[in-house]
């Protein structure tokens, strides 16, 4: 097993949807989606820490195996502390070549918050 793929954690995409809210209008609900595996880790270097300290929230680089299509803007969650997670680049700027020994991509990403309401998995028939 490689080092990365040890530290791989289970995630799952938080997929947003609307729904009616009686008035005319809608709300946003998220809903867990398919899971995945990926490695994340967080971004220290000096300049992520002098922007930290001036209010951009915490980046990370996340790896994942290729074929994972993580799109700019998609939300997740790391499964084992339900953080939340969204994508800020595009990982068709980082997969490793066909020929490469091993099969990754990787992108960027910042700690992120889900506005509107959580379903909870069994409502759904999904499981965690």
């Amino acid at each position: 097993m490689r080092l990365y793929e040890e530290m791989m954690d289970s995630c799952a995409m938080m997929d947003r949807r609307t729904v009616a809210d009686g008035l005319g209008g809608f709300n946003y609900q998220w809903v867990q989606g398919a899971t995945f595996r990926a490695a994340i880790v967080k971004n220290n270097t000096l300049d992520a820490r002098v922007a930290e300290k001036q209010g951009v929230t915490e980046v990370f680089t996340i790896t994942v195996d290729k074929g994972v299509s993580l799109e700019f803007h998609d939300v997740f969650k790391r499964l084992r502390d339900s953080a939340i997670f969204r994508v800020t680049s595009n990982i068709s700027d980082s997969e490793t070549p066909s020929r490469s020994t091993f099969q990754i991509g990787q992108v960027s990403a910042e700690k992120w918050s889900l506005t509107g309401e959580v379903v909870p998995n069994d409502e759904h028939g999904v499981s965690t």
